[in-house]
């Protein structure tokens, strides 16, 4: 069996060195964390992508919430989409919801579209959507979705733990809409990591947990080998 993957956020190129030095399998790129992580700029991810080696997922996202924001918010995010392309990410995060909490399938669709062949994550929207399962439903062909960034709640980790669970026992059995990995964060601690092991996640990301000094200083590399020392270890 492969080691669990170990995806950091990264705001810039010191960020993606230390997190790579750590041990991080890959890197959630992003700006503006202050929204939750907003599309970076093109400049941020060719410097990133010249600084590492290991893999980026770079967020398709323009303002806070999930709205894509109508029809000329989706041409914006297809456009942004390509631009980012063509620095060189291969990999996105995204994902849209309606006024009623629904997937936006047509948002969803019109972006992946965009950068055909690139897998993506469906990132935090699924924990304020209305019905995550039809949510899961809705996606289980969409071309590219290999993981779902959740907390199991929109109020983190400590609260999501049961949903977590039943979704990793859905994954394990084999339904449809639950063949994407399960990449865990969202107050994601240290503590939870054992428990989440045990029930078949593999997959875990962090952000603020590899800034010692919060967000305002940068991942820390000792900080980011503390989890990959946690993430390797034998299971009880």
């Amino acid at each position: 069996m492969s080691r669990p993957i170990l995806e950091v956020i990264a705001l810039d190129a010191e960020d993606a060195a230390a997190a790579e030095a750590g041990g991080a399998d890959r890197l959630e790129v992003v700006a503006d964390i202050a929204a939750d992580g907003l599309s970076p700029s093109r400049e941020t991810v060719a410097a990133i992508r010249a600084a590492v080696g290991i893999p980026l997922r770079v967020m398709l996202r323009l303002t806070d919430g999930f709205h894509a924001g109508g029809d000329a918010g989706i041409e914006t995010l297809c456009e942004r989409a390509r631009a980012l392309r063509a620095e060189g990410a291969e990999e996105f995060v995204l994902g849209f919801l309606d006024d009623a909490g629904q997937v936006d399938l047509r948002a969803v669709e019109a972006v992946t579209g965009a950068v055909p062949g690139c897998p993506w994550t469906f990132h935090r929207a699924i924990d304020r959507a209305a019905d995550r399962d039809a949510l899961r439903k809705h996606l289980a062909d969409a071309p590219g979705l290999d993981a779902y960034l959740t907390a199991g709640s929109a109020d983190g980790v400590a609260d999501g733990r049961d949903v977590l669970l039943a979704e990793a026992a859905r994954s394990a059995a084999g339904e449809p809409g639950y063949a994407p990995r399960l990449l865990v964060g969202g107050g994601l601690a240290l503590a939870h990591v054992p428990e989440l092991r045990r029930a078949g996640i593999t997959a875990f990301h962090i952000g603020g947990a590899a800034r010692p000094h919060g967000w305002a200083g940068p991942v820390s590399s000792e900080a980011v080998r503390t989890w990959r020392r946690l993430l390797d270890a034998p299971q009880d």
